[in-house]
């Protein structure tokens, strides 16, 4: 599923354009960006599919990057941690993040189908202190379980 709000997608100037944020912030904020990490953000940003933590371990070592679930940890938890990436909680999975580098909550939608996954801004982020009791909002992830286009159509069939 494209990013939601495009019209057509062109994925190869999508990939092209997530790498190259996070080559360049990684730059600006002196952050290493490992042949690893390049290479998880990149095994991320093949697809809008969620992938688990083993699964990326699983092509990592098909490609001699290392074999032991660290290795794939450490990675997505640096991704995640720097905003290149994204956690699903729903599906205990990653995503690639489709607006790198910029602040803002997202709305995941998540096919209940095929399990690709789309990100939406949220258009009234909460944030701040909410509720009677002072409650202080200070991280969100909404997921939204739905079908994609291809899905819907292909259920209409």
């Amino acid at each position: 599923m494209p990013p939601v709000g495009l019209v057509a997608h062109d994925h190869a100037a999508c990939v092209a354009s997530a790498l190259a944020q996070a080559e360049t912030r990684c730059a600006q904020e002196g952050l290493r960006m490992t042949p690893v990490r390049r290479r998880t953000l990149e095994i991320l940003l093949e697809s809008h599919v969620a992938m688990g933590a083993y699964d990326v371990l699983a092509r990592l070592a098909a490609e001699g990057l290392g074999d032991k679930p660290p290795v794939a940890y450490r990675a997505l938890s640096f991704l995640v941690e720097h905003g290149f990436a994204h956690r699903i909680e729903k599906l205990n999975a990653f995503v690639a993040c489709s607006h790198p580098g910029e602040s803002h909550e997202a709305v995941f939608l998540i096919c209940r189908k095929c399990h690709k996954v789309g990100e939406a801004d949220l258009a009234q982020p909460i944030s701040g202190e909410i509720g009677q009791d002072g409650f202080r909002v200070e991280r969100m992830v909404i997921e939204a379980e739905g079908l994609c286009p291809d899905c819907q159509r292909l259920e209409a069939a």
